[in-house]
């Protein structure tokens, strides 16, 4: 539809996390919704480590992902995308951020709440930030599965305006964060 375009691209540390952490989060989103749906047992078990144990690397990524991003800022918007569309993207983009940090520590007070320690990969396990609270638990539990739903709608409403900037409007948007590319 629009001619290509060329619009500056991120700065290299900027797509490496991004990508990483998208590949995380595609990874802990899916296992979530598993865990939560088979019996309880060892597999469970194994399933809620595996899941905490990459939402608090996620937690730690968004710690750098916010420092990479002051110390390399975004490029301008393309100047082919309307204002309004670039104030969704940035809500969006703003959403997910704030998602990326309140969802591990979500978790991890329900985990803790639950009674359970949050093991990382088996290294080290983090302090409990809370006492053992049914209540407690179930409230930070539904907080982080309706934001979890949350999550995987504004995942996939990011990734679909990417391929739609990137394979309909061949705009240049989705190459300005494409892994390699660079100037």
């Amino acid at each position: 539809m629009n001619t290509l375009s060329n619009p500056a691209p991120y700065a290299p540390p900027a797509r490496l996390i991004h990508w990483i952490m998208a590949a995380l989060v595609i990874l802990v989103i899916p296992l979530g919704f598993a865990m939560m749906n088979m019996d309880s047992g060892p597999t469970q078990d194994r399933l809620f480590d595996l899941h905490r144990s990459i939402g608090f690397t996620i937690l730690c990524l968004a710690v750098v992902r916010v420092v990479v991003r002051i110390l390399n800022p975004p490029p301008p918007p393309p100047e082919t995308i309307a204002r309004s569309l670039w104030m969704v993207a940035n809500a969006v983009h703003y959403a997910l951020y704030a998602l990326i940090f309140v969802m591990p520590v979500l978790g991890w007070l329900a985990s803790n709440a639950f009674g359970s320690a949050v093991s990382i990969f088996g290294l080290f396990t983090l302090p409990n930030i809370v006492a053992k609270d049914d209540a407690l638990a179930d409230l930070f539990g539904a907080w982080h599965v309706r934001l979890g739903f949350l999550m995987t709608a504004l995942v996939i409403l990011h990734a679909g305006a990417g391929l739609w900037h990137g394979f309909v409007r061949r705009d240049g948007v989705l190459s300005r964060m494409w892994p390699g590319l660079s100037r």
